[in-house]
């Protein structure tokens, strides 16, 4: 079962959920931790070329968070971009890989942020210049870049790649990060994980595909123990936001899921570099 952690297909949906949540690594977004805030009540500033955003309040709070929303809209909000409000949402929410997820894993993930404590706090409001503020320019940049439909099974793969397929292309949007962006904002899909420079700050997300500037020289062995503990095959660690999605994130994973990532990275076209040489750390 592709859309689903098979060690928990029997459990209880929220604690399917919580599984999910791990892997689309929401709370790193999601919660100010550096300035002290509560679990899922907003997160810190995120700088883009075109403003500052934050991750809004996606506790049960039914006046500042999630706790109205039906699945349907909670299933539009993840799958299409769409507000239960029918505001367009900006695309540095990554619903363009969540997209691809199943709707079983997201109707999970809502049973899991049905569970935690609600928090009544107000999402921070994004600082977006003129004319970036101005949300139906939105639409046109989704017709060029959205692609609807849910992740599609490759048959001529086995199981171990296809699932790392879906957690890499749908819930742990890895190319969301680890691919560069043009001018407006799309990915450049022909150096898909080949490394991006993070608006806003002096580190990359580097390339991930198996070039000698990436990771020709990691096995899966070496990718799986980056994933579970954080750790590099040269020495060091991750840091900063690799850090805090491995402490969050793929630290909770199966190590099945994590090889699975591992097969699939490996299995990518050799890309040049989009930014720098690897280093000891990120």
């Amino acid at each position: 079962m592709v859309g689903a952690w098979p060690a928990l297909a029997e459990s209880p949906a929220a604690e399917r959920g919580r599984y999910v949540f791990a892997a689309g690594g929401c709370h790193a977004c999601h919660t100010d931790e550096a300035g002290g805030g509560r679990p899922l009540a907003g997160g810190p500033e995120l700088t883009t070329p075109f403003g500052k955003f934050f991750a809004p309040n996606i506790t049960p709070d039914p006046a500042y968070g999630i706790g109205r929303w039906s699945d349907a809209q909670f299933l539009r909000a993840m799958r299409e971009g769409i507000a239960p409000d029918g505001r367009l949402y900006y695309p540095v929410f990554p619903y363009t890989a969540y997209a691809k997820a199943s709707e079983r894993d997201l109707l999970d993930l809502k049973a899991y942020l049905s569970s935690v404590q609600a928090v009544s706090q107000p999402s921070r409001p994004h600082q977006v210049a003129f004319p970036f503020s101005i949300r139906l320019l939105v639409g046109p940049w989704r017709l060029l870049n959205f692609e609807r439909g849910a992740w599609r099974l490759d048959p001529a793969r086995d199981a171990v790649w296809n699932r790392g397929s879906y957690l890499v292309k749908a819930l742990s949007h890895c190319g969301e990060c680890h691919t560069p962006r043009d001018s407006l904002g799309s990915l450049d899909r022909g150096r898909w994980m080949a490394g991006a420079r993070m608006p806003g700050r002096r580190s990359v997300a580097p390339n991930l595909t198996p070039d000698a500037s990436g990771l020709a020289d990691w096995s899966e062995a070496d990718i799986v123990a980056a994933l579970a503990f954080g750790t590099l095959p040269q020495g060091g660690v991750l840091g900063e936001e690799m850090g805090e999605v491995v402490r969050h994130g793929t630290s909770k994973l199966t190590h099945d899921d994590r090889r699975a990532i591992a097969v699939y990275l490996k299995s990518l076209p050799p890309r040049l570099n989009a930014v720098a040489p690897m280093t000891g750390a990120r």
